[in-house]
């Protein structure tokens, strides 16, 4: 996606290569907001969190943020407090370059866990990039936070809420290490919009419910897992507050850019050729639902016979019983792509279908890019949605080699 006619107002980035990569590739990122602009944010549930996670927890509490430094190759995860002093380190050259009050930079970091963080090029590539900040660089910013992403992920959106015109884009990493159970990777949300700290926080948190906490790589939650959103007030809109109804609007722009940067995250899955979306209706209730969805999609095994293109809907009913839910096998009911494959818990027949052509219907329906699987359990009115990729030989081959 070509970003360079799309900006935000008030909004500069930029994004290069320090010398932490050693394929020259972009590496160092930057986000930089010429006012001081209201932040929110939501970090990983893993209980081992990286440096800059827990920094970013700490300042998230004074409510301000001015500029995001991130940079990618290297997690700065398990490096004890040589760790968190180079990600103060970071957030106070940041800082100075900019000419920023002290505390108003954040800090991300992404990559390899456990290697300490090459500090002599990053204070040289902090000065650099924050001399290149423009209202253009969203895409050399969303290059620069790429580990084994294929492509950028860059979303972007308008609304209209009391006739001012609202402005939001959002980047976003991620092909690996994505079961998020917060947020994604790391993401970045900038918006132009006058809001309220608290309804900000919410309809973030609401968005990301909706969006990056429904998708699945590997079922791995990341120590660095980060999402952040700025906004600055520079469209000038009568300020929004919780609660008030013309909340909607940007609650739904929200979700639109964090949807759309979450469904990128599954398309760019490591070695990822399909794109699944199981949706379950029909249990007890909606936390059920999202259980029996979470344990269908990250089954290696019904991962792997959707790479193989095999209908082998076995392994769902499977995953359906070990989901530590109530289920009654006889109320199931399963279709791929419309296709019935199991009718009342048992192989599709009867009612005028026969065996066979249900299974060529069905064969048919999982060669294609993207599948819908359709659990019906029977019991109530849960509903949830997960959407996954597929296993692939690529995915072990890239991640058997990550660090050589």
């Amino acid at each position: 996606m070509k970003v360079q006619n799309l900006s935000i107002n008030g909004f500069k980035s930029a994004g290069i290569h320090c010398g932490i990569k050693k394929d020259r590739k972009k590496d160092l990122a930057i986000i930089y907001s010429e006012v001081p602009a209201l932040v929110a944010g939501v970090f990983t549930k893993n209980k081992i969190k990286a440096a800059p996670v827990l920094l970013g927890m700490q300042r998230l509490k004074n409510g301000l943020c001015q500029a995001v430094i991130i940079n990618s190759g290297n997690a700065n995860a398990c490096t004890g407090k040589q760790g968190l002093n180079h990600a103060k380190t970071m957030v106070e050259l940041a800082e100075n370059a900019l000419g920023i009050k002290k505390g108003l930079a954040f800090v991300a970091s992404t990559g390899v866990i456990g290697q300490p963080l090459p500090m002599d090029k990053i204070k040289k590539g902090i000065a650099n990039v924050a001399s290149k900040v423009s209202t253009d660089g969203w895409e050399n910013a969303a290059q620069a936070i790429m580990t084994t992403d294929a492509f950028p992920k860059i979303a972007f959106e308008k609304c209209t809420i009391d006739g001012k015109e609202i402005s939001m884009l959002g980047i976003a990493k991620g092909a690996g290490m994505i079961k998020p159970d917060m947020a994604t990777m790391l993401s970045f949300i900038a918006t132009d919009v006058n809001i309220e700290r608290n309804a900000l926080q919410k309809t973030l948190k609401m968005a990301v419910d909706n969006s990056f906490n429904c998708i699945t790589v590997d079922g791995d939650t990341s120590t660095n897992d980060t999402v952040l959103v700025l906004a600055n007030g520079f469209a000038k809109n009568p300020r929004l507050t919780s609660p008030d109804p013309r909340l909607a609007a940007f609650q739904a722009m929200i979700e639109k850019v964090c949807k759309k940067l979450a469904f990128m995250l599954v398309m760019d899955g490591e070695g990822a050729t399909k794109f699944l979306e199981f949706k379950i209706t029909g249990a007890k209730n909606n936390k059920d639902a999202k259980r029996v969805a979470d344990t269908a999609a990250n089954s290696l095994l019904v991962k792997t016979a959707f790479f193989g293109e095999d209908a082998n809907w076995g392994r769902i009913m499977a995953a359906i019983g070990r989901a530590g839910v109530d289920v009654k096998e006889e109320k199931i009911n399963i279709y791929f792509n419309d296709v019935p494959v199991v009718l009342n818990g048992q192989k599709a027949k009867g009612k005028g279908l026969k065996a066979e052509d249900i299974e060529k219907k069905a064969s048919k329906a999982v060669k294609q890019k993207h599948i819908c699987i359709k659990i019906e359990l029977g019991l109530g009115k849960g509903s949830a949605i997960v959407w996954a990729s597929d296993l692939s030989y690529e995915y072990v081959k890239i991640n058997a080699s990550y660090r050589t």
